[in-house]
């Protein structure tokens, strides 16, 4: 019988850098799949056109993948999602001290990847949402669509002919779904 070795978020940060990029569930360590060409072309569109909206009307932040956020303590989960947005009234004028952002982000978007299955974007939606994010966007660019998660029970699934919209997370943003994916 083996043992799973937990790690915290302060270990995970002083790691040697493999290559490779890692979460933490309930203090395990998971390697991420690696992004495919197309899921870092939708990610970068959705970015843009999100990016552009909050700055322009001066809602927060959208940040890329890098910064993690740390969503639970002992065992530590430190989850890091592709977009994600933050409203202007929770950040502060200053930088935080912090290395990962303490807790949820205001909204976080998902691009699903080739090695990606259901069960665990799932599980990540709703580790999003059980820790405080108020909407997920889960988008599959091999489907074309947006699953849209407001709770575990409030699902629902957009074709690229419909609207995303950022609702009351980010109030007044809107995209066709089919915007995202392009025509690349």
């Amino acid at each position: 019988m083996s043992t799973i070795t937990l790690v915290t978020a302060e270990q995970l940060l002083r790691m040697p850098d493999d290559g490779y990029r890692y979460e933490l569930v309930a203090g395990e360590l998971r390697k991420m799949t690696p992004a495919s060409w197309w899921h870092c072309v939708v990610a970068g569109d959705l970015h843009s056109l999100l990016g552009q909206y909050v700055r322009e009307h001066h809602l927060g932040k959208v940040l890329s993948a890098e910064p993690g956020f740390l969503i639970a303590r002992d065992p530590d989960t430190l989850r890091v999602p592709d977009i994600s947005f933050i409203r202007k009234d929770r950040l502060s004028n200053a930088p935080p001290k912090e290395v990962f952002w303490p807790g949820a982000p205001d909204l976080a978007v998902e691009v699903v990847s080739p090695g990606d299955t259901i069960r665990e974007i799932d599980e990540k939606a709703k580790a999003w949402l059980a820790a405080g994010t108020r909407m997920v966007w889960v988008v599959n660019p091999a489907w074309r669509n947006v699953t849209v998660y407001h709770s575990p029970s409030d699902i629902k699934t957009l074709s690229e002919d419909a609207d995303l919209t950022g609702e009351d997370v980010v109030p007044g943003f809107r995209c066709r779904v089919g915007d995202i994916f392009g025509t690349t």
